[in-house]
């Protein structure tokens, strides 16, 4: 099985559909369909069942399967390694990141770079979807969890406290809740993740219990912009409370953990002059933010 074969193989195996695995390839349904074909026959192998709910892999396939993950490491350590001597200020660098750090910190980043390095090219990623850069899916991984993979070379850009805020709106209308009150008589914003993963949950160590919840919001940005809009009381960075011109409510009360941001990029890549330069450029934007 060459690498192509392998990489059509894998795509199948990962969407279960010729028509997902056509996507991720930018290639035509039907490409896909002949070249799995193909390979079976080259084979003399069965390697997927086609079912009403997608192509399912046999047990040859399952065996295959893990051989092809290992071609699939090799290939893209060595287009790492690659990538890792070029010392050409030029190309293209995908950035991950979620939509408020995009927005406060990316952008202004890219809008720099381009001034100084008008060929570097930046793709920018922003979603709650972690990419993986061990698959070459972004170089770049701008994110408020620090990964375990050991491949990889993490460096904390920040690290914020996480206050209580509304908008002056909202206090002038609803007035400041009490501590110890529970936030009763009081309408709060939350983070979706936030509200499905914890069973007691809590604003800034405040339960929340006699609140009503009239919003959840699936990132960190739609928590600020729904602050902002009056609609209730919420818990974000300082930094972005402030940034926002948003009222600070109990300045004595923050979350126990901090928000902290880390830069991470592949050990083989950081010294690639590209990838260098986005990461100068993404430092220098987070640079005297308080920590």
């Amino acid at each position: 099985m060459n690498w192509d074969d392998a990489r059509v193989f894998l795509a199948v195996c990962r969407e279960s559909t010729l028509r997902g695995a056509a996507r991720v390839l930018s290639v035509d349904q039907t490409t896909v369909g002949r070249r799995i074909t193909a390979l079976e026959k080259s084979l003399s192998c069965t390697l997927f069942l086609r079912t009403s709910e997608g192509y399912a892999l046999t047990a040859v396939g399952e065996a295959a399967l893990q051989a092809v993950e290992k071609m699939e490491h090799s290939a893209l350590e060595l287009e790492r390694r690659i990538q890792g001597l070029d010392d050409r200020l030029t190309g293209l660098v995908r950035v991950s990141t979620t939509d408020s750090l995009a927005i406060d910190f990316l952008i202004p980043a890219i809008a720099h770079l381009h001034q100084q390095h008008p060929d570097v090219r930046v793709q920018l990623d922003a979603s709650t979807q972690i990419l993986s850069l061990s698959k070459r899916e972004a170089d770049i991984a701008v994110r408020n969890i620090r990964p375990d993979n050991p491949d990889l070379i993490a460096r904390r850009i920040a690290d914020w406290p996480v206050g209580l805020f509304a908008s002056q709106h909202y206090v002038d209308t609803h007035g400041v809740p009490e501590p110890g009150s529970a936030f009763e008589g009081h309408d709060l914003v939350v983070y979706q993740p936030y509200l499905q993963s914890y069973k007691d949950m809590t604003l800034v160590s405040e339960p929340l219990g006699r609140g009503r919840i009239v919003s959840s919001l699936s990132s960190s940005l739609l928590v600020r912009r729904a602050i902002a809009a009056g609609i209730g009381l919420g818990e974000i960075p300082v930094y972005m409370g402030e940034r926002d011109g948003l009222v600070r409510l109990w300045p004595e009360q923050t979350r126990p953990m901090p928000y902290s941001v880390w830069l991470v990029t592949h050990a083989d890549l950081r010294h690639t002059a590209r990838v260098r330069v986005v990461i100068d450029e993404i430092v220098a934007q987070f640079s005297g933010t308080a920590k």
